[in-house]
């Protein structure tokens, strides 16, 4: 800090600034007092000084010199100055020292030109401080002849004004000096003494006139009076001083400044009134009315300005604030000085009023009707509900709960539920309209405030009837255990009333509305039903020919949306006399009886048929898969079996024929009429020749037949051939053996008989082989006649459709 730069020539330095305390808000004002050092020497404006004497000057007149400034105030300032040498001159201080613009040299003895010409001299001046600062000027006094009078000012002190602001060449005074001397030294000369820099770039004086003129701009802010010394100077070297004191007249030329020092952006909308919202400085620059400031904002808005210390002012609110009306103000502060025109100046301010819970969660109706149909499916929604909450941000999310409560015994919740954030009501089970027609409910809205807010409203929820019932007959009473039957007497007229048919349906609405209408009937003609009532009444007259018993089934339907039905069935009796009537119930009886016996037969025989139908399908299906495979794998493996002789077998038909697959051949017991003689000659290789002795026909095929393998022979070549079919068998495809197991395949070793032989081949031929089979030649094949023995075409189409099968 400098002192000299902050306060100038002021004795008491010091500065002011206020800090202002938040959370609660106050407001200090510190002074602080600058001391000051001895960091300045005395100086002199001019480093030499000269003078021009005139060697008459008699002693005792006086020479004024530009006196040294000290820029220290106090102990550290100007104290006293040293003139040296002092021969011819003395110094003569007028006032203080500090307060001195200027002193004065005396001259103490004559001069004489003719012996010094020069006079040089050296003023000092010295300041008190620790350690002393001083200063120094060298005085050139040049002896001159002759120059008697001085000049002299009209006035001591000028007095002037000047407004701020005043344009360059403004005039603001002149001084005049005269000289009582003539000739050259009446010539006078002008110009300020000691002035400071500030004084040069504001004013200049005209050195013959005298004219003192504004060349700067001047501020009253910055200076609000000047101190000028002007020197007058004749030829002779003769001076004389004065002094001009201008004023600058202040101007309103500066606006209000306002300076937010401390504001709440965000306020909460239960701040109680007179609560501060910001600290406001407001300046003007300005003098006497121009600086008188009013503050104001808008009269409309819930705050006013207080007035605290001078200069500040509080923004406080006036009134409740509410964020839900106003969430957000602009307040626009106006300041206003007392000038003429007056300044002003605006601010505003962005106060955000934050949300404190205080709504509750409200529903747009106190209460609600709901529908839902019985029979609904559970977990579906079928009403919903919505709260609106005043508040923002937390304090406005609602949230939705089922309150507690029962329903037939059981709690609430086991009935419904309500979705907590979009507050849909979904069924939990379905509703019987039967049991429960209506029933009442509260939802309780509650926002995430702390503490929470709520609010509640009732639904008043209905079952909607379906037509889930079918209508109930309670006359005529159906029972298996005896019959009822109306009696008609034959004398009965047209429109008897033989009884009424009587039902109930536990639907509401249209669902339960019924309608009777006569389905069956032994006599059509004879009975009516009455479509709303039920009554079954005569149409015409009853007369010998109707039957004595008359069954009437009666359909009681609804009018729902389908429509349900029942059916009843009434038994009316024609009859006069009571005798007659028991009879016919007798007869009733056996005839439900046997309708029922009837009607139980016939399902359970249509049932049994259906599944015999059906297992017969899948067998035969298995069965055609199975052989469709069995013969695949024989013809695979037929083209590396043997060729065994074949002899055909003789139907009883008496015609020829082949075996399917296996060759199944049974021994018949010893008949000498069916051997064949060994010496018999055989047909050739072609299988034709004539038949043995006492058959008829001819063999096809020509040429001896070869001698037929032995017994022996056949088994060996039947078990190799079987053997290489097991072994084909056993390299099938996996795929194949995995749908069709092993244990399926039929063992060819195990189903070939030798025809004359009971012999039947096993897996093991050698420990299986009958001994009748070794035991000798084969027995001659019986003689079988075989009256067409030629095949014909068709026999042959016959007998290749066989093969091919």
């Amino acid at each position: 800090m400098d002192r000299e730069q902050l306060c100038a020539e002021m004795p008491a330095c010091s500065f002011s600034f206020d800090v202002i305390l938040e959370n609660p808000m106050e407001l200090f004002r510190v002074t602080v007092e600058v001391l000051d050092i001895n960091d300045n020497s005395p100086v002199f404006p001019k480093r030499d000084i000269g003078l021009e004497i005139s060697e008459l000057a008699v002693p005792g007149a006086r020479f004024s010199i530009e006196s040294a400034v000290d820029q220290d105030v106090g102990e550290n300032a100007l104290q006293k100055y040293i003139l040296n040498p002092t021969d011819h001159f003395n110094l003569n201080i007028q006032g203080r020292i500090d307060d001195s613009k200027h002193i004065e040299m005396v001259l103490q003895k004559p001069l004489d030109r003719e012996k010094t010409k020069h006079h040089y001299l050296t003023l000092t001046a010295v300041d008190g401080g620790d350690p002393q600062r001083s200063g120094t000027v060298q005085i050139h006094i040049v002896v001159l002849d002759v120059n008697d009078n001085a000049p002299a000012f009209s006035q001591a002190t000028y007095k002037a004004f000047v407004p701020e602001n005043a344009a360059k060449g403004t005039l603001i005074t002149t001084v005049s000096a005269t000289d009582a001397d003539d000739g050259s030294s009446v010539i006078i000369e002008y110009y300020f003494e000691h002035a400071t820099k500030s004084i040069q770039e504001l004013f200049t004086i005209d050195p013959i006139s005298g004219e003192v003129r504004v060349v700067g701009d001047i501020d009253y802010e910055k200076n609000k009076q000047f101190q000028i010394k002007v020197k007058a100077k004749d030829h002779g070297g003769l001076t004389d001083s004065c002094g001009i004191v201008i004023d600058v007249i202040d101007i309103n030329d500066n606006i209000p400044k306002i300076t937010v020092m401390s504001f709440y952006s965000a306020l909460p909308e239960d701040s109680v009134p007179g609560t501060i919202i910001a600290m406001i400085n407001i300046q003007d620059f300005d003098s006497a009315e121009n600086a008188k400031v009013t503050c104001s904002i808008h009269n409309n808005l819930p705050f006013k300005m207080e007035s605290s210390l001078s200069n500040y002012y509080n923004l406080v609110t006036e009134s409740v604030l509410d964020r839900e009306q106003t969430a957000e103000y602009n307040i626009t502060i106006t300041a206003v000085d007392g000038g003429s025109p007056p300044l002003s100046s605006k601010k505003t301010l962005s106060l955000k009023i934050s949300d404190v819970n205080d709504h509750s969660p409200q529903f747009q109706q106190e209460s609600y009707d709901a529908y839902v149909f019985e029979n609904n499916v559970p977990s579906r929604s079928f009403f919903s509900v919505r709260a609106t909450d005043a508040d923002r941000g937390p304090n406005a999310r609602v949230s939705y709960f089922l309150e507690d409560g029962s329903l037939n015994g059981a709690p609430l919740s086991a009935y419904l539920t309500v979705n907590s954030d979009s507050g849909v009501l979904y069924a939990v089970k379905p509703f019987d309209y039967e049991q429960i027609k209506s029933f009442k409910i509260n939802v309780k809205a509650q926002d995430g405030g702390s503490p929470p807010l709520s609010g509640n409203v009732t639904i008043n929820i209905f079952i909607k009837d379906e037509n889930d019932n079918v209508p109930q007959v309670l006359y005529p009473v159906q029972t298996s255990g005896s019959l009822v039957a109306e009696i008609v007497p034959r004398s009965a007229d047209v429109g008897y009333l033989v009884t009424k048919v009587v039902a109930v349906d536990v639907d509401s609405g249209q669902n339960a509305w019924l309608s009777y209408k006569l389905q069956k009937a032994s006599d059509r003609a004879l009975f009516e039903v009455g479509l709303q009532n039920g009554e079954i009444r005569t149409i015409r007259q009853v007369t010998d020919k109707d039957a004595v018993k008359q069954k009437l089934t009666v359909v009681v339907a609804d009018n729902g949306q389908p429509s349900r039905s029942a059916t009843v069935n009434v038994n009316v009796v024609v009859a006069d006399s009571f005798p007659e009537v028991l009879s016919d119930f007798t007869d009733f009886t056996v005839d439900r009886e046997y309708d029922i016996n009837l009607t139980f037969y016939l399902v359970l025989a249509l049932a049994v048929v259906s599944v015999l139908f059906i297992f017969s399908i899948i067998a035969i299906v298995t069965v055609k898969i199975f052989r469709w495979r069995q013969n695949r794998l024989f013809y695979k493996s037929a083209a590396n079996l043997p060729v065994i002789p074949f002899y055909p077998p003789v139907y009883p038909d008496g015609t020829l024929g082949t075996l399917q697959r296996v060759y199944n051949y049974e021994q018949n017991p010893p008949n000498n009429d069916w051997r064949l003689n060994q010496q018999v000659q055989r047909p050739g290789p072609s299988g034709a020749g004539p038949h043995p002795a006492g058959a008829g026909g001819v063999v096809a095929g020509t040429g001896p037949w070869p001698t037929p393998p032995t017994e022996a022979e056949q088994i060996q070549a039947l078990m190799a051939a079987a053997n290489e079919v097991s072994e084909a068998t056993a390299t099938l495809d996996p795929r194949y053996n995995a749908q069709f197991p092993m244990q399926h395949v039929p063992d060819y070793r195990q189903n070939v008989y030798i025809p004359g032989s009971t012999a039947t081949l096993t897996a093991n031929p050698q420990q299986m082989m009958p001994q009748q089979a070794l035991q000798g030649p084969p027995q001659a094949m019986p003689q079988v006649d075989v009256p067409n023995a030629a095949q014909t075409p068709a026999s042959k189409k016959k007998s290749t459709k066989k093969d091919k099968k």
